[in-house]
């Protein structure tokens, strides 16, 4: 190994994308060498750096914790471990509740009952779902006040009858996945005004119902999104909220 390795050997050798490795960066919580061309490199003292990141990760630590700790600031240990408990029994939890839903399709075959591919998937998504959507609240808890969770759960009823969520997720997806594509792009350019518009065009269902309460706290969460993103996967990435904020902010100096 040489003392110094180019952004993309990093990646291949941490495991960690490009891009979480330049949002490490940005974060300060590495400080790879520039050259005159901005080539990024890493030394020995940044990859043992990001495998304490990686390990500090793993272990349920967010950023911000991970940043304090790093930097030898003072931590009053005990009660971050204590939530970092709660965290994995949470987790475990869900893998128990996975494996009920598994023992539940063996019994069935064992007691001789016909179990196509098609049920077998729907007791597996079932589990998934109920891990997924208490994976997202125990996120949105710490984000939302219980006001906006209130005035969210009142705003279900209030979207038309017809309006289809599975469509509405799935323009999302498209949007997100072409800024994404895009970035880095200029803020003030045309492409970015485009997206923008494209993107409050797609938020005015949501916007239609939201109260202060949900619009503060929707905000707040995303704008803590490098907190929880290792908990549960974003619809989008921090840089493509980045970008949104950016240009909302040049069309509010404009």
């Amino acid at each position: 190994m040489t003392d110094l390795m180019d952004i993309a050997a990093v990646a291949r050798l941490t495991g960690l994308t490009s891009r979480a490795l330049r949002f490490y960066e940005g974060r300060g919580l590495v400080a790879p060498l520039r050259t005159a061309s901005g080539r990024r490199l890493f030394g020995r003292d940044e990859l043992a750096r990001l495998h304490r990141i990686i390990t500090l990760k793993r272990a349920g630590f967010s950023l911000s914790q991970i940043e304090r700790l790093l930097n030898d600031r003072p931590v009053d240990l005990a009660p971050l471990l204590r939530a970092q408990i709660a965290v994995l029994d949470e987790q475990a939890q869900g893998l128990a509740q996975a494996r009920a839903h598994l023992a539940t399709a063996l019994s069935r075959i064992d007691r001789g009952e016909p179990l196509d591919a098609a049920t077998l998937c729907s007791l597996i998504r079932t589990g998934d779902i109920d891990m997924d959507q208490e994976k997202w609240k125990n996120v949105t808890d710490r984000y939302m006040s219980a006001q906006a969770e209130a005035d969210f759960a009142d705003a279900q009823g209030a979207l038309p009858a017809d309006f289809d969520q599975a469509a509405y997720g799935a323009q999302w997806a498209d949007l997100t996945a072409r800024i994404d594509d895009a970035l880095p792009l200029d803020p003030a350019s045309v492409q970015a005004g485009a997206f923008y518009d494209e993107w409050q065009a797609l938020l005015a269902p949501f916007m239609a119902v939201a109260t202060p309460a949900m619009t503060q706290g929707v905000t707040q969460l995303y704008d803590n999104i490098g907190e929880w993103q290792a908990e549960h996967t974003p619809p989008f990435s921090a840089d493509v909220w980045a970008f949104i904020r950016a240009v909302g902010q040049v069309r509010q100096a404009g």
